[in-house]
C-alpha cells in the first residue's frame, strides 16, 4: 500500500501511481505489510498473468473466493483507484465507498492494478487494532453481482467455462440483487432446469454475453450449480475474432 494512501479516500490514478512508485523505490512497504499472499493465491495470480488476465477484476476476486483468502485488491474504475479488501469467508468487503456506488462507466472499464495481502481484518476479529470502523465494511455479494453484470468481462469465468450445464439454486431477488429485463425470467427458468450457455443465449431477450454475465454473477454469489455430465451439458459458445461470445 502506498505510504500516504488513506483508506478513507479514493485516489486519482495518476496520484496512486506516483505514490506507489515512491513506496517501491523507497522501500516503504516493510513495516506495514505484516502478512504475505499465500502460495496458492500467488499461483492463481501467476496463472492469470500467463493468460493475460491479471487485470481482470472478476477473475482476481474469483480466485480469492475459491481459496477463501482475504486480499487487498486495487481496482481502477475510470479515473479513480478503489482499495478493496475482500473477505470471502464473511462475504464482506472494505472500501472507502461500497463498490456498487462506482459509476457504470467506471465498472465497465474496471481493472486490477495490483493485489496485496489484506492489512485490515473483518469485524469481530480479536485483533481490534486491525479492524476498521463498521461503517466502512460492505456486503460483498452486491458488489460482485454488479461487477459481473456491468464490468468488462463478457465471457464465462474460467472456473465455470467449458462443457457444462447450469442451474440456479436460489432466487437472487430474495437477496435484493437486481434482475433487470430478461434476466428475471432467465433466472426463473434456471431454477427449474439445468441448461447450457448455448440454450440460455437463445432465450427471449438473452444472448451469450448476457448469459455469461448472469452465470458469473450467480457463481460468485454461491448460487450456481455446475454439472459436467448432465445431458444438457454443451461446450460454451465460441468467441468471434472481436472477442465477443457468439451463438
Amino acid at each position: 500500500m502506498p505510504a500516504d494512501f488513506e483508506a478513507s479516500t479514493l485516489w486519482r490514478v495518476s496520484c496512486f501511481d506516483r505514490l506507489h512508485e515512491q513506496s517501491v523505490m523507497g522501500g516503504l512497504h516493510g513495516g506495514d505489510q505484516q502478512t504475505l499472499l499465500s502460495s496458492t493465491l500467488q499461483d492463481e495470480l501467476y496463472a492469470l498473468e500467463r493468460r493475460h488476465e491479471s487485470s481482470d477484476a472478476l477473475e482476481v476476486i474469483a480466485a480469492c473466493m475459491r481459496l477463501q483468502e482475504p486480499a487487498l485488491v486495487y481496482v481502477r474504475c475510470h479515473d479513480f483507484v478503489w482499495p478493496v479488501t475482500v473477505f470471502p469467508a464473511q462475504m464482506l468487503h472494505h472500501a472507502p465507498r461500497a463498490l456498487v456506488e462506482a459509476s457504470e462507466k467506471g465498472l465497465a472499464g474496471a481493472s486490477v492494478i495490483s493485489v496485496e495481502p489484506a492489512v485490515l481484518r473483518p469485524p469481530g476479529d480479536p485483533m481490534r487494532d486491525r479492524v476498521a470502523a463498521d461503517a466502512s465494511y460492505w456486503p460483498l455479494g452486491p458488489a460482485l453481482w454488479s461487477l459481473a453484470l456491468n464490468g468488462p468481462r463478457s465471457r464465462l469465468l474460467a472456473e465455470i467455462g467449458g462443457t457444462a450445464a447450469y442451474r440456479a439454486m436460489r432466487n437472487p431477488r430474495t437477496e435484493n440483487l437486481p434482475l433487470p429485463g430478461a434476466l428475471a425470467p432467465a433466472v426463473d427458468r434456471l431454477r427449474r432446469e439445468a441448461v447450457s450457455l448455448k440454450q440460455i443465449a437463445d432465450w427471449p431477450g438473452m444472448s451469450a454475453e448476457r448469459g455469461a454475465r448472469l452465470l458469473n454473477a450467480l457463481y460468485l454469489c454461491s448460487n450456481l450449480m455446475v454439472t459436467r455430465s448432465h445431458s444438457s451439458a454443451q461446450s460454451e459458445p465460441r468467441r468471434s475474432l472481436f472477442g465477443l461470445l457468439s451463438r
